[in-house]
């Protein structure tokens, strides 16, 4: 089976290239080229546009970083648009919000081509070992022309109906995610001033009823000051603010989503944005050293 690849950042690199080891055949795309040649020499082939990928693959994915580039790569010159057409999928596996998504796919279906969102839970570790979760909705049958590919990308794929639905849901995944991860900041910096030992507090975590692979994962890089990004801050920032537009559009009260956003927005405001989304538990420490 052979698919079209558009961006290489952690995510979008690790699934080519997990698509690559596992037989697939994949034409990709970046920004950037140059950061197509580690893909290169494991095989891929590059297009040189959007709209070539779109041109030579019948089913194409995109992992891009935000709203604005996926809408950037469905629209611009020499993007999906000019070559997408019948018999050919488009697949944006991004974290958008649902206008975004609902955008793209008016875009795409109104040349004759199938669209399904499938944005994914997890991050470069699930990334690189096939064990994603993936959140798809719009063209049933895209999506399961897509499986072999899914099987290989993820553990577990959803279909969930209509487009929109599947950045409905990965925007209240990465809410729930992003205000635990202030939770365990917190938790971890009050252990410290109070006295105790925060790796004490880490095992016992992992023994009650709320232990879970973030904390157990985390946790031992965050006490070590290590925020090697797995997912950037600044996408999980940018994923509070479409998840607080959602709650606003639905009139549901988030004040813990809201709170949260506030330390992701500190965060990013020192620096911090590249930095893996665990180190808001920097803006803490600043305000230690400022009591």
């Amino acid at each position: 089976m052979e698919v079209g690849f558009l961006g290489l950042g952690i995510m979008g690199k690790a699934m080519s290239m997990n698509l690559l080891m596992n037989g697939f055949k994949v034409t990709v795309w970046n920004r950037t080229l140059s950061k197509c040649n580690e893909l290169v020499a494991h095989g891929a082939s590059i297009g040189k546009t959007p709209a070539e990928v779109i041109n030579k693959c019948k089913i194409t994915i995109a992992m891009l970083s935000d709203p604005a580039a996926a809408l950037s790569v469905v629209l611009n010159k020499d993007g999906v648009l000019e070559q997408i057409c019948g018999g050919k999928g488009y697949i944006d596996m991004s974290t958008v919000d649902p206008e975004t998504s609902c955008r793209i796919n008016e875009a795409i279906t109104s040349k004759g081509g199938q669209f399904l969102e499938a944005p994914v839970s997890g991050s470069k570790q699930p990334a690189e070992t096939g064990q994603l979760v993936i959140l798809a909705a719009g063209d049933k049958a895209l999506y399961e022309a897509a499986m072999p590919a899914f099987d290989i990308l993820g553990k577990k794929s959803f279909f969930l109906g209509q487009v929109g639905n599947g950045a409905k849901m990965k925007l209240v995944v990465n809410m729930i995610m992003g205000s635990m991860m202030n939770a365990f900041s917190e938790g971890l910096t009050l252990a410290d001033r109070s006295g105790l030992n925060p790796r004490d507090l880490l095992d016992v975590l992992d023994l009650g009823a709320i232990a879970n692979p973030m904390f157990k994962g985390k946790g031992p890089a965050m006490l070590q000051n290590n925020y090697s990004p797995a997912f950037p801050l600044k996408h999980q920032q940018k994923d509070m603010r479409l998840a607080l537009a959602l709650g606003d559009e639905n009139s549901v009260p988030m004040p813990v989503a809201a709170a949260s956003n506030e330390a992701f927005k500190k965060a990013r405001s020192m620096g911090l944005g590249d930095m893996d989304f665990s180190a808001v538990f920097e803006t803490l420490k600043v305000l230690k050293h400022s009591s």
